[in-house]
């Protein structure tokens, strides 16, 4: 063999191994679970229609878990002799839910194709079908992800956003995941979605020096959340949307011009900050808003997935195999 036709064979390999390197894609299940994406989309939708709070919880479910190891599905991990689960960190613990439907949906699945659906995956796709599912946008889910064999608590207590975060922090953030300032506000437009617990936004609406708050708004959130701190008041919810709580709109961006932001990391969003120009450009048009959601949502789905022979498909959702 000629060393022209050895060079060559050398450079074959090299582009078939680069191209062949898996991928996340859309069509990943067209084959081997062609019925999956629409098994989980009915889920999702019975789930909705039973409560609409759950749309929120779902999106906020995925979101947690890409942002501690990325999109591994490790949130739905319950603790084990070899780890502490994510639940229990202090911004999951009592607040971050949906594990049931989630269960519903892999275990519709598994009937169907036994191992092949993983539940890294089913919370992409959960995201999405819930978002559709309340007036949000829809987008096209790219597929492949694997299940982690551990959870990682330590991670999620430092790299999951706080409603104490002020601007910068809630920009760094964002950034180390790979995300710019706009995704990072496109993606708090899902407060549109939801409710909050009395305790993370207590100090805001009884915080008397505060000029980033309406006067009114905080008087009427008041009147759902006492001064004084105990477990029974410290759980009651407020819609982080006032107006339309229930529904995928960009009213929480008015919202946030009216100085009503719920949470302190909603208002910090529009207060003489640098992302002041994107909520007003999100306050004005709402297509411009699902369209950059959709966006955002589909660039944090792709944070360090588990491919190829990395990690595994879970049989169930809350434990290693």
């Amino acid at each position: 063999m000629s060393m022209g036709v050895q060079v060559w064979l050398m450079l074959v390999v090299l582009v078939l191994g680069t191209t062949c390197e898996a991928q996340l894609s859309s069509t990943f299940y067209d084959n081997t679970c062609p019925t999956a994406l629409s098994t989980i989309r009915t889920i999702i939708r019975k789930a909705v229609s039973k409560e609409r709070r759950m749309a929120a919880s779902l999106i906020r479910l995925h979101f947690h878990d890409c942002f501690v190891h990325g999109c591994d599905a490790s949130i739905l991990l319950d603790n084990s002799s070899d780890f502490k689960s994510e639940k229990t960190a202090g911004p999951n613990v009592n607040s971050v839910r949906g594990f049931n439907v989630i269960d519903q949906a892999k275990t519709e699945v598994e009937k169907k194709c036994p191992g092949v659906v993983s539940c890294a995956d089913i919370l992409a796709i959960a995201a999405r079908d819930a978002s559709f599912s309340v007036g949000g946008p829809s987008w096209t889910v790219k597929l492949g992800r694997r299940d982690s064999v551990s959870a990682y608590k330590d991670i999620a207590n430092s790299d999951l956003p706080s409603f104490r975060d002020n601007l910068q922090v809630l920009i760094s953030r964002f950034d180390t995941k790979g995300l710019s300032p706009r995704d990072m506000v496109a993606l708090s437009g899902s407060h549109t979605l939801g409710q909050a617990q009395c305790f993370t936004f207590r100090d805001r609406i009884y915080n008397n020096n505060s000029n980033n708050i309406d006067v009114g708004f905080a008087t009427k959130r008041q009147g759902t959340c006492p001064l004084a701190s105990s477990p029974s008041n410290d759980e009651k919810l407020a819609p982080l949307d006032l107006v339309t709580p229930n529904s995928f709109d960009n009213n929480y961006f008015k919202n946030l011009i009216q100085k009503k932001g719920l949470l302190p990391s909603d208002q910090v969003l529009y207060n003489g900050g640098s992302t002041d120009n994107v909520v007003l450009e999100y306050s004005k048009n709402p297509t411009t808003f699902k369209s950059d959601f959709a966006s955002a949502m589909i660039k944090m789905g792709d944070i360090e997935p588990l491919l190829g022979s990395a990690g595994i498909v879970r049989k169930i959702c809350s434990a290693i195999n």
